[in-house]
């Protein structure tokens, strides 16, 4: 249900980000969303702050939990989220060009992966890195049209 909400309300398709957006709103593990999760969650997707995105982003491209984003978990986000193009040559090759490029432009510290720090001082000197791996936040047009569908005012007469 969760995976056919994204998909339906929020146009996500990639199965990897989809996985991931409901792990970070499992926050117990129990392979279910709770009612104060799914708030707690919808409370940071559609109305979040910039800090709450940004952790919420982090989060999702740290694929295992261990408080960086690797040289290989940067490879399987883009991997799986950038269109594949026909071509003779070979498409991990320019996958590993985007993360030398990445990590140029967001490593701040050099350690070769990026820490939240890395992470945040990066999207606060450009917004548009905020989902460099993948969207995993609605877009404004669907957030706004789930919240009209989902929920409605009550206005006093």
């Amino acid at each position: 249900m969760f995976r056919d909400t994204l998909h339906s309300a929020f146009g996500m398709t990639d199965d990897m980000i989809m996985d991931r957006v409901f792990r970070i709103f499992d926050r117990d593990n129990d392979s279910c969303i709770s009612v104060v999760e799914w708030v707690e969650g919808l409370s940071v997707f559609l109305r979040g702050t910039l800090e709450e995105r940004m952790k919420y982003c982090f989060e999702v491209y740290d694929l295992n939990g261990d408080g960086y984003i690797s040289r290989e978990e940067m490879f399987q986000m883009l991997k799986n989220s950038l269109l594949k193009q026909p071509s003779e040559e070979d498409p991990d090759e320019g996958i590993k060009d985007l993360v030398d490029i990445v990590l140029k432009k967001m490593d701040y510290d050099h350690d070769g992966k990026l820490s939240f720090m890395d992470f945040e001082k990066a999207v606060r000197d450009e917004n548009l890195l905020l989902e460099a791996f993948g969207p995993c936040l609605p877009d404004i047009k669907s957030s706004m049209a789930f919240e009209q569908k989902t929920f409605r005012e009550t206005r006093k007469l």
